[in-house]
């Protein structure tokens, strides 16, 4: 009868201790800057790897992980669809450089080489918000005139940097 208890104490505390892992926060950052060398847009995002991996899987109708063999083009149509930037209601073609997974992250790098200022510029993102009601996207922006941060959610998707 002991051992029971002790089973049914254990397995309660172990169940208690996995649902505190999973993650309340649901948050992807962009980071837009001007570099100043060569005077290109560059783009990061940086966001849940599991999130964009099982929002990718849901759609698709498949499984889709790291290990995929479309992994990086499915990413890259992904966030195609989802982040877009326009200047004077002409789109900003983005190129793609290179993905990388850190620590449960995945970073995806994008640059612009005909973009060389932030302001006026229309950001649409709405990476992760129709799957996950409590999403935030923040686009920091940064160049030698400008800096600031814009604040995206469900309700929220395009805004312009001023």
């Amino acid at each position: 009868m002991i051992n029971i208890r002790r089973l049914l104490l254990s397995l309660t505390l172990i169940g208690l201790s996995t649902n505190s892992f999973a993650h309340k926060y649901f948050v992807a950052i962009t980071d837009l800057t001007i570099n100043p060398i060569n005077q290109q847009l560059e783009v990061i995002h940086t966001l849940s790897a599991h999130d964009i991996e099982n929002e990718i899987a849901e759609k698709k109708q498949i499984n889709f992980s790291v290990s995929h063999t479309r992994y990086e083009k499915y990413i890259y149509q992904y966030l195609a669809q989802h982040f877009e930037i326009k200047y004077k209601n002409i789109k900003v073609n983005l190129n793609n450089i290179g993905i990388e997974r850190v620590k449960g992250k995945l970073v995806v790098y994008q640059e612009s080489k005909k973009q060389s200022f932030l302001y006026g510029l229309l950001v649409k993102n709405d990476l992760l918000v129709d799957t996950y009601a409590k999403q935030i996207n923040t686009v920091n922006y940064q160049d030698s005139a400008i800096k600031g941060s814009l604040t995206f959610d469900k309700r929220h998707r395009i805004l312009e940097i001023k």
